[in-house]
């Protein structure tokens, strides 16, 4: 999957598309989190409490897709990138109208964020091939009941051509 999103990423930037990182964070000292979420995060599939600490390894972007220059970081702290962040006047402020939706875990982080994207009127895609879950069975069925619902999705290659054209 890394390949692709480096490619979907290259492809967009080619593209004049902007690219957004919506990178999960926890903050030192459990500053931002509730009793609801460290519950949940301890019953979470391969989830510590401390996931993407600020200030440690697990919250930087991977090498293979570091941002770049007009890229854009948006540090969110739940599932969804809207929740709590600058994601939606970011976009709105760009003009945004279609949010192409891509990264790990399918069916928590991606699918929170293109869900609150649907609610906020945006079109919704997602870049199927450029997510993955932890079962592939979750990813599927997410990227099933997506298709049925709320949003297109479509392949990074099916995106390029679109881009192309």
């Amino acid at each position: 999957m890394i390949p692709r999103q480096a490619q979907l990423i290259a492809d967009a930037r080619a593209a004049g598309v902007r690219v957004i990182y919506v990178c999960h964070t926890t903050l030192p000292g459990y500053a931002g989190v509730s009793g609801a979420w460290l519950d949940a995060r301890s019953r979470a599939t391969y989830s510590v409490e401390d996931l993407c600490l600020t200030g440690s390894w697990g919250a930087d972007v991977i090498g293979e897709l570091t941002p770049a220059e007009p890229d854009l970081i948006v540090r969110k702290y739940r599932y969804s990138g809207f929740a709590g962040t600058n994601l939606d006047l970011v976009l709105r402020s760009l003009g945004v109208k279609t949010v192409i939706c891509a990264g790990v875990s399918t069916n928590a982080c991606v699918e929170a964020t293109a869900r609150e994207a649907f609610s906020l009127d945006y079109y919704v895609v997602f870049a199927g091939d450029c997510c993955a879950s932890w079962i592939r069975a979750l990813h599927e069925a997410t990227l099933e009941t997506a298709a049925h619902r709320y949003a297109v999705v479509a392949t990074a290659r099916e995106l390029r051509e679109i881009w192309k054209g």
